[in-house]
């Protein structure tokens, strides 16, 4: 069973910065895409960044050129660097995972991590 661990969240003032890590454990075939998601308050979930195959990433216009996602295939770990922090960023943000087990994909989520973006 793969698990899905996120830490780095909580409470920084507009223009600042943190930084969001997801560990994954389990068994892990392949790796089709591992990024984050983000949930507003009363908004619907949606992407952040994301790796997807090889090395490709995928950014939400609204944080291009603020965020940066990273990772660390040994420790299957992903990072999110969040620079220049609005109040618009504030949400819950999770960590997802999609994997190929040589017969099918899964869709794992992490809890989530909450950030709040306030002076």
């Amino acid at each position: 069973q793969v698990q899905l661990v996120e830490s780095g969240g909580g409470l920084v003032q507009p223009g600042g910065s943190l930084r969001l890590s997801c560990a994954a454990s389990g068994s892990i075939f392949r790796i089709n895409a591992m990024g984050w998601y983000r949930q507003p308050p009363g908004k619907q979930r949606e992407l952040v960044a994301t790796f997807t195959s090889g090395d490709n990433t995928n950014y939400a216009d609204s944080v291009k050129g603020r965020f940066t996602i990273s990772r660390d295939n040994a420790k299957k770990t992903v990072y999110l660097q969040m620079n220049y922090l609005k109040s618009e960023d504030m949400a819950v943000y999770y960590c997802n995972l999609n994997v190929y087990d040589g017969k099918y994909n899964h869709d794992y989520w992490g809890k989530g991590t909450l950030v709040t973006v306030s002076s």
